[in-house]
């Protein structure tokens, strides 16, 4: 072959939604840039039609994925930590460049992200024991509680820790039997728009997570208000946007994590497995024997 130069061929980021990889609807786009003012990428600037699609996305696939067993959807967890695994290098890159640091410090970023996976996805099948029971009761009844997921849950992934930050708040959602729709981080959206090519392609039913970029105090409102969003995490909104979401979301009694300052490396501990976590509560009769009222 002759020795050509090659013309470079730029990555074209798209949503992630429903399962397949849409431009917005409006056709927008806004620059990114990495930590020196260096241009990046043209990111989808999501429109609040962009919102509706995505939350339709993730209602219609609740039913299969809260119906999933514990156990499968432990492994596809650990199948997305897998998939991070065979193109660590591409996450490294794209982190340094978000956040600024050496590819030493973002290789230990993207390890942490991958690990958090696999922490979330051993815990599929272990809250249940955790947080659910049987109760003592006086009477001849068995009273069990069990965890149930909330249903569709908005997060607002953190500003500044464009991927792990992002891992740490999305898992523990889905790991639980919920679907999530995220709005990225706005300055930092590149490593969020990638993990859908991951999620795709690691056995995620489409529409379990749905991944918006753009303005998030654009976006945000809509969802919070949105009558078929069941919760909302507002960990990437400052104290003027969270108070404004919390206020919408109360409409439809959404359940809402409210932002606080967080150190995403540190163990992440079950907080956000239960923080979307409805108890159900089942009495039943055991059943009279004789008539002594022994029961079993």
């Amino acid at each position: 072959m002759s020795d050509v130069t090659r013309l470079g061929v730029f990555k074209t980021y798209k949503l992630y939604v429903g399962g397949k990889f849409p431009r917005s609807e409006s056709g927008r786009v806004y620059e990114v840039t990495d930590s020196k003012g260096k241009w990046l990428a043209n990111a989808p600037l999501s429109s609040r039609k962009d919102a509706r699609d995505a939350v339709v996305a993730a209602r219609k696939a609740f039913g299969g994925w809260s119906g999933a067993t514990a156990y499968n959807r432990g492994q596809i967890l650990y199948r997305i930590a897998e998939m991070l695994e065979g193109r660590r290098e591409q996450f490294v890159r794209e982190v340094a460049d978000a956040e600024g640091l050496s590819k030493s410090k973002a290789a230990a970023v993207v390890d942490a992200a991958i690990d958090r996976w696999v922490w979330y996805a051993g815990w599929t099948d272990k809250i249940g024991q955790v947080v659910g029971g049987a109760n003592p009761v006086a009477g001849p009844f068995f009273n069990l509680s069990t965890p149930e997921p909330t249903g569709v849950v908005t997060v607002l992934a953190p500003q500044e820790s464009s991927f792990l930050g992002l891992v740490s708040v999305i898992a523990p959602v889905i790991a639980t039997g919920n679907t999530v729709v995220v709005i990225a981080s706005e300055k930092s959206p590149l490593p969020a728009l990638s993990l859908g090519e991951v999620l795709a392609t690691s056995d995620l039913p489409g529409g379990v997570v749905n991944v918006l970029s753009g303005l998030t105090a654009e976006i945000a409102p809509s969802l919070a208000a949105h009558q078929d969003v069941n919760a909302i995490d507002l960990t990437g909104a400052d104290e003027a946007l969270a108070k404004e979401l919390e206020i919408a979301a109360a409409d439809n009694l959404k359940r809402v994590l409210r932002p606080q300052p967080v150190d995403f490396s540190e163990a992440p501990g079950t907080h956000r497995l239960t923080a979307f976590l409805e108890t159900k509560t089942v009495w039943h009769p055991t059943g009279s024997l004789g008539a002594s009222g022994s029961a079993y």
